[in-house]
């Protein structure tokens, strides 16, 4: 794996850690707060599995599988944050 696409992928990690953190402090609520922290989630998941995992050249197969793990658990934190009583 090349050394400076880890260190960039870092990069990425600690901003959207960052980001994440900063709409919690900032007591953001709502669905548009919930969209992007699911989808800061989910970026970030994916650079993990893909990168630090070492999957980004695995076979599509265990790509597909864990892709869509955290597609599955981002919709289904999606949907019961969608039912819950207000």
């Amino acid at each position: 794996m090349d050394i400076r696409r880890l260190n960039t992928v870092w990069v990425i990690l600690m901003l959207a850690t960052g980001a994440t953190w900063e709409v919690g402090e900032q007591g953001f609520a709502g669905q548009l707060a919930m969209a992007l922290l699911l989808v800061l989630s989910f970026v970030k998941g994916r650079l993990v599995v893909l990168d630090f995992m070492g999957l980004r050249r695995a076979g599509l197969m265990w790509r597909s599988l864990l892709i869509g793990w955290l597609l599955l658990v981002s919709a289904l934190i999606a949907i019961a944050y969608r039912i819950a009583p207000a």
